[in-house]
C-alpha cells in the first residue's frame, strides 16, 4: 500500500487547493485597498474545503519557502455563513493572536495548536469563544498563552522606562468546555494549576501532560471512568503517581517513557510496576515505557529465551510481566531500553533500536511532538541505510521526510535526516522511487539549505543532490537550486568539500540545457561567481577540481549564449586564461576546458575583435602544437582560429602573426590529427561549425570544419548522422564539394 500511496498522483482536491492558495487574488479573493484580502461576496465553501485551505497554508507557510503568507488570511474565513471551519490544525510562528481572533464566531470541532510560540493569554479569551463545540484541543508547546502584558503604571512616559511585563494567567479554567474530551497540554508553563485548570471537565477521554512535573496527579481518578489514553512523556514519577494510574482502568494507551538524556530521574521502573499495570489496565493496547531503567531484571531466563520461533504471545514473552496480558499489545515503545532486544516481545509494532524495524517505529511515534527522541532515531536510521540495506525504502524515505519537513528549524533533526537522505536516494535504491516521491526529497534538501547555514546540512544537502540525475529531474526547481548553489559559492569563508561539490553540482546543472535556462542562471551571476572562484585559486596557485570544474561550468555557459560570453570578457576572463595558463602549463584538463570556452566566445561574431591581439592570437597558434588531452586542446585552439580567420583578410588588424604564417601552423596542426580520435566534447548542435563551409575566405576554416563533422559522425555516427541530417548539413557539404576555392582534400573529404 506504501509504493501505491507513494506513486499516485495527488487528488483534484489537493491540486485545486494547492491552485487557489497560490493565486488567492485570481480566484477565491480580490485586494480591497491595495494590501486586504476579501472574499467575492458569491463565495460559500463548506467545513471540508475550509479545513483544507487552512491546512495546506499552515503546511505551505511552514514548507516552501517561495510561498508568500498573506497578513490577512485568516480573515477569509470570519464569517461562518460564506466559510465554515470545523477541524484545524496551526503550527509555530504562522499564527497569532488576531488570526485565532479572526475565526472566533466558527463552531470549531477540533483545535491543533501546535508550538504557537506567538500565542498569549488573549487567545485564552478566544478560545472561550469555542467552547461550546471543541472536542478536541491541543495546545502543545504554547509557551506564552498564559502570559499576559502587563502595563505597570499605565502611562505613555513611564511605559518607555517600564516595557511591558509578561503575567502569569492564574484564573482561566475549561469552565463551559462542556464537550471537550481530547486534550493536549504538553510543555505547559510551569505556574499553572492543573488541576484547577481541568476540574471542570466532565469526562475526557484523552489526556497528554508531556513534559509538565506534578508531583500530585491523585485529580486524574476524577476521570477514571472515562480516560482511555493518558501520556505523561518526561513527567518524573514516583509510587504515588503509580498507584494513581494503576486506578484508571479504562486505560487503553498509557505512555510513561523519558528522554534518558534531558535530566536525573530518581524513578526506576520495577516488575512490580509492569504487574501492576498488566492487572489493573486490562483494556491496554498500547504502552510506552521508553528510556527508562530497569531496576531489576525482568527477563525470563537467557536458555528459554533464546528457544524457538520468534514470537508474540504473551505467554512466550522474554518479558516476564507481560505473560499475564490477555492478547498481544498492538504497541509497545521500548527505544533506548534495554528490553528492545529481546526475542518474544508481546506487540504487533515495537520502538527499539534492535533493528530496522523498531527504528522506524520510533521515527514514526515521535516525529510530531519528541524532535529529541526522533533525531536519534534517525541517527540509527542513517546507520542501518549506510552498513547494511534498508528492506523499508519507502517507508524509511517518507518518515525522514515528513521529519525534515515538520522540524525545519531543528538543527539536530536537519543534520541526521539529510545525512540519511543521502544514503537513501544512492543509486541502489533508485529502481524503487517514483519521481513524485524523488520530488520530494528535493524539496526538502533545499529547504534545509535555505534555512541551515551549517557547514554538516549544506555538505549533506549537496551530496544527497549529486544523486539525482542532473539536470533533468532538477529541472522543475531550476531556478531555485543556481540560487542556493551560487550563494554557498559567494560566501567568504568557505569549507572546501562543499565548494569542490558546489562547483561540480553548478557544473553539472549548465550542461546540455536549453539556452533560456543558461541566459536565467547567466543573470544570477554564474559568470562572475566562476571567475571569483578561478582567481582565489589562482592566488593560491593551486589547480585543483574546482579550477577545473568552474572553467568547464563557463565552458557549457557559454555554449551558444552569446550574453554570457560577453559577461566573461567583460569580467577579464582572458586575463585569467593567460595567468592559468602560465601558471599551470601542465594542466591538460584545465587548458581543454579553457579552449572550449574561448571556442564559444570566437563563435560571437561581435565579440571577435577583442580577441584579436598579437598576445591572443600567438597563444592560440603556438597551442596549436599542443598535444595536451590527445587532440582536445589543439582541435579547439584551431577552431577558434577558424572563427577568427572567416571574418576575412581586413579583420587581421595585427601585424605580428601573420596572417599566412598562422594559416600555414593550422594546416600543419589539423593534418596531424588521427581521424579516428575518440573525442571528449558534446555537440547539441552543429550550427557554429556549418556556418564555415559555405565560404572561400577562409579555405582552412571550411577544412576544418570538414574534418570536425567527419571525424564525429565516423566515430559517433548513431549520435551525430541524425544531427547533421536534421540540421542540413548534406546540401551545404554538397555545394561545397563543387566550389572552386575549396582544397582538394577538403572536397574528398565532404565526399
Amino acid at each position: 500500500s506504501l509504493k501505491m500511496a507513494s506513486d499516485s498522483p495527488e487528488s483534484l482536491m489537493t491540486l485545486c487547493t494547492d491552485y487557489c492558495l497560490r493565486n488567492l487574488e485570481g480566484t477565491l479573493c480580490y485586494l480591497l485597498d491595495n494590501e486586504t484580502l476579501r472574499l467575492h461576496p458569491d463565495i460559500f465553501l463548506p467545513s471540508e474545503i475550509c479545513d483544507k485551505l487552512v491546512n495546506e497554508y499552515v503546511e505551505l507557510v511552514k514548507t516552501d519557502s517561495i510561498f508568500e503568507p498573506h497578513e490577512s488570511f485568516f480573515t477569509l474565513f470570519s464569517d461562518p455563513r460564506s466559510t465554515r471551519l470545523a477541524r484545524i490544525h496551526l503550527r509555530e510562528h504562522i499564527v497569532q493572536d488576531q488570526d485565532l481572533e479572526a475565526i472566533r464566531k466558527q463552531d470549531l470541532i477540533e483545535l491543533y495548536l501546535t508550538n504557537c510560540e506567538k500565542l498569549t493569554a488573549k487567545s485564552l479569551q478566544t478560545l472561550v469563544s469555542f467552547s461550546h463545540t471543541l472536542i478536541s484541543l491541543s495546545l502543545f508547546g504554547c509557551c506564552n498563552i498564559f502570559y499576559e502584558e502587563e502595563n505597570p503604571g499605565g502611562c505613555e512616559d513611564d511605559c518607555l522606562v517600564n516595557p511591558t511585563r509578561q503575567v502569569l494567567v492564574k484564573d482561566f479554567t475549561f469552565e463551559g468546555f462542556s464537550r471537550l474530551r481530547f486534550l493536549n497540554l504538553g510543555r505547559l508553563i510551569e505556574g499553572v494549576n492543573v488541576e484547577t485548570l481541568l476540574q471542570p471537565l466532565a469526562s475526557l477521554a484523552a489526556l497528554d501532560l508531556s513534559g509538565i512535573q506534578l508531583n500530585d496527579v491523585g485529580f486524574l481518578t476524577q476521570w477514571k471512568d472515562s480516560l482511555v489514553s493518558l501520556v505523561l512523556y518526561n513527567m518524573d514519577l514516583s509510587e504515588e503517581h503509580i498507584q494513581v494510574i494503576a486506578q484508571l482502568r479504562k486505560l487503553r494507551h498509557l505512555d510513561i517513557s523519558r528522554d534518558h538524556l534531558s535530566s536525573y530521574y530518581k524513578f526506576k521502573l520495577t516488575r512490580r510496576v509492569l504487574n501492576l499495570f498488566v492487572e489493573n489496565l486490562v483494556n491496554l493496547t498500547s504502552l510506552d515505557i521508553s528510556g527508562h531503567t530497569m531496576l531489576e531484571n525482568c527477563t525470563i531466563p537467557s536458555m528459554e529465551e533464546k528457544m524457538g520461533q520468534t514470537s508474540i504471545e504473551p505467554a512466550k514473552s522474554s518479558i516476564a510481566p507481560f505473560r499475564g496480558l490477555k492478547r498481544p499489545l498492538q504497541f509497545l515503545g521500548l527505544f533506548e531500553t534495554s528490553l528492545c532486544r529481546l526475542t518474544h516481545i508481546p506487540a504487533y509494532k515495537v520502538s527499539g533500536d534492535k533493528n530496522e524495524e523498531q527504528v522506524l517505529n520510533a521515527i514514526e511515534a515521535y516525529t510530531e511532538h519528541r524532535p529529541e527522541i526522533t533525531s536519534r532515531a534517525i541517527n540509527l536510521l542513517f546507520d542501518i541505510a549506510r552498513i547494511e540495506r534498508c528492506s523499508q525504502l519507502l517507508r524509511a524515505l517518507q518518515l525522514v521526510i515528513t521529519a525534515l519537513k515538520c522540524h525545519k528549524d531543528d538543527k539536530n533533526i536537519q543534520v541526521t535526516g539529510s545525512a540519511a537522505l543521502f544514503y537513501l536516494t544512492n543509486s541502489e535504491y533508485r529502481m524503487e522511487q517514483s519521481v513524485k516521491l524523488r520530488r520530494q526529497v528535493i524539496q526538502v534538501v533545499l529547504n534545509g539549505m535555505e534555512s541551515y547555514q551549517e557547514v554538516t546540512v549544506q555538505r549533506n544537502c549537496c551530496l544527497t543532490l549529486c544523486n539525482f540525475s542532473i539536470p533533468e529531474e532538477l529541472e522543475f526547481q531550476y531556478r531555485r537550486v543556481n540560487e542556493l548553489l551560487l550563494n554557498i559559492l559567494n560566501q567568504s569563508r568557505q569549507d572546501e568539500s562543499i565548494q569542490r561539490i558546489a562547483v561540480h553540482l553548478c557544473n553539472a546543472l549548465v550542461c546540455q540545457v536549453d539556452n533560456d535556462h543558461k541566459e536565467a542562471v547567466g543573470k544570477m551571476g554564474f559568470v562572475m561567481t566562476m571567475l571569483k572562484l578561478i582567481q582565489k585559486k589562482l592566488a593560491d596557485k593551486t589547480c585543483d577540481q574546482v579550477m577545473e570544474f568552474s572553467w568547464s561550468a563557463l565552458w557549457n555557459i557559454t555554449d551558444e549564449t552569446p550574453d554570457n560570453c560577453e559577461m566573461f570578457l567583460n569580467y577579464s576572463g582572458m586575463k585569467l586564461f593567460l595567468e592559468c595558463l602560465k601558471e599551470f602549463p601542465e594542466k591538460q584538463e584545465l587548458h581543454r576546458n579553457m579552449l572550449g570556452l574561448l571556442g564559444n566566445v570566437a563563435e560571437v561574431k561581435e565579440l571577435r575583435p577583442q580577441l584579436m591581439t598579437s598576445q591572443f592570437i600567438s597563444v592560440f597558434s603556438n597551442l596549436l602544437e599542443s598535444k595536451a588531452d590527445g587532440i582536445e586542446v589543439s582541435y579547439n585552439a584551431c577552431g577558434v582560429l577558424s572563427h577568427i580567420m572567416f571574418d576575412g583578410p581586413e579583420a587581421w588588424g595585427i601585424c605580428e602573426p601573420h596572417r599566412e604564417e598562422v594559416v600555414k601552423r593550422m594546416w600543419a596542426a589539423i593534418q596531424s590529427w588521427d581521424i579516428n580520435s575518440r573525442r571528449n566534447i558534446n555537440y547539441r548542435s552543429f550550427e557554429p561549425i556549418l556556418r564555415l563551409l559555405p565560404q572561400g575566405i577562409s579555405p582552412v576554416s571550411q577544412h576544418w570544419a570538414t574534418w570536425a563533422l567527419y571525424n564525429l559522425v565516423s566515430v559517433y555516427p548513431d549520435k551525430y548522422c541524425p544531427l547533421l541530417i536534421k540540421e542540413g548539413g548534406i546540401p551545404l557539404l554538397k555545394d561545397m564539394i563543387k566550389m572552386a576555392s575549396a582544397r582538394q582534400e577538403t572536397k574528398e573529404m565532404a565526399r
